[in-house]
């Protein structure tokens, strides 16, 4: 058997999606910026996905700004924001557990002369909306907090958040990565105050190199790419239209069973949890219950380096992580671990399992069956 349990990294592409962007690169591979009928060809599936994104997010279609991914979407947000209201204010806040692509862009505009408040968080990965509310001010230009915590799975409190910011400061933009919430959360810019609002396909079973940014209309944003005008000269360069039309197709059937899907993930997790509650050493990380994501379990093992845990479940062909894809290849510990309080023995012996609609009971069986094995033989083997 074989248990793909590496999804917060990437998904699989759904069926659908992968074959409508064949017969688009195949059949009907117009350039959109083109006037004859193989462009109009092309624009109609930039107009659908538009229409499709909007719909579910319930907000205007001319809000949705495609771009390669949730990385890039990060860095139009930050810095087109930052630079385009520097003569407002120059204070930033994010916080401490943020994905690489705002903290990375965070530091980078630190070195452009911006202040930029990290706020902490509780030993679940939640922050305290008292240190937000002292935290903003008359010079704050923009807040960005991350939806779904990638590596332990902590869902913030994203609508209070908005709420206390606009309060205090109503020119303040907010900024949200929801990459790992959409498709699991019903998600409503609108109604949380949400005025930026990152996504990537490649985490609801669409293409790699494709995403998108809510961008509220109402607010001051400069592009970061320039060239030939698309997309009302926001983000320049010829649209990937299959990546799109493939995005929008997923981002459907993502939110055609949303309640169910996510009950089910819901089932799967605390079915996970239960399981793994009966190993001795040990530990999950972040929230439970429904406080927190229905698809990722963090769990760090007393003992065993994350690298040998991840490499024997490998060998019964279980594939998860160690901590994120997009730093698990770097030889440093997890700031969203050491944000939490996880004991300094256990950074590097963490795990994180997370789970898609294509997950099954008997895959979580089979991955605990090996668990219970592993764990007790790599324990003796690593005992001092």
């Amino acid at each position: 058997m074989e248990v793909y349990l590496d999804n917060s990294a990437t998904t699989r592409c759904f069926d659908e999606a992968a074959q409508l962007m064949m017969k688009i690169m195949c059949e009907e591979y117009g350039n959109p910026s083109s006037m004859h009928h193989k462009g109009v060809e092309a624009e109609h599936y930039i107009r659908y996905a538009r229409e499709t994104l909007a719909k579910i997010l319930k907000v205007n279609e001319k809000e949705i700004l495609f771009t390669s991914g949730g990385t890039e979407s990060d860095n139009i947000a930050l810095i087109g924001t930052a630079m385009a209201n520097h003569r407002t204010g120059r204070h930033l806040i994010t916080t401490r557990i943020e994905h690489p692509a705002v903290l990375q862009t965070m530091r980078y505009l630190e070195d452009q002369g911006f202040r930029v408040t990290y706020l902490p968080v509780d030993g679940q990965g939640k922050i305290r909306l008292e240190d937000l509310e002292q935290a903003v001010c008359k010079d704050t230009i923009l807040v960005s907090i991350m939806h779904t915590n990638n590596e332990i799975g902590t869902i913030e409190p994203i609508a209070e958040a908005g709420e206390l910011i606009k309060r205090i400061n109503p020119h303040t933009v907010f900024h949200v990565d929801a990459v790992q919430g959409f498709g699991k959360c019903r998600i409503y810019p609108s109604r949380m105050k949400i005025d930026l609002l990152s996504v990537s396909a490649h985490k609801i079973h669409g293409p790699k190199g494709i995403g998108f940014l809510y961008v509220n209309d109402k607010i001051k944003i400069s592009p970061i790419i320039y060239g030939g005008g698309q997309q009302k000269g926001m983000r320049s360069g010829t649209e990937n239209v299959p990546g799109i039309a493939g995005m929008a197709r997923a981002a459907e059937l993502m939110y055609e069973n949303l309640d169910e899907d996510v009950e089910r993930l819901y089932h799967l997790r605390e079915m996970f949890l239960q399981g793994v509650s009966k190993i001795e050493y040990v530990k999950v990380n972040g929230c439970s219950g429904k406080e927190g994501a229905p698809h990722i379990v963090s769990l760090s093992v007393r003992g065993i380096r994350s690298e040998v845990l991840l490499h024997a479940l490998e060998d019964r062909n279980i594939y998860v992580s160690a901590g994120s894809a997009c730093a698990s290849n770097k030889p440093m510990p997890s700031a969203t671990l050491k944000a939490i309080g996880v004991e300094k023995e256990m950074l590097e012996s963490t795990i994180r399992f997370s789970f898609s609609i294509f997950t099954t009971e008997e895959e979580i069986r089979y991955t605990l069956k090996a668990l219970y094995d592993i764990i007790p033989m790599l324990r003796r083997y690593t005992r001092r």
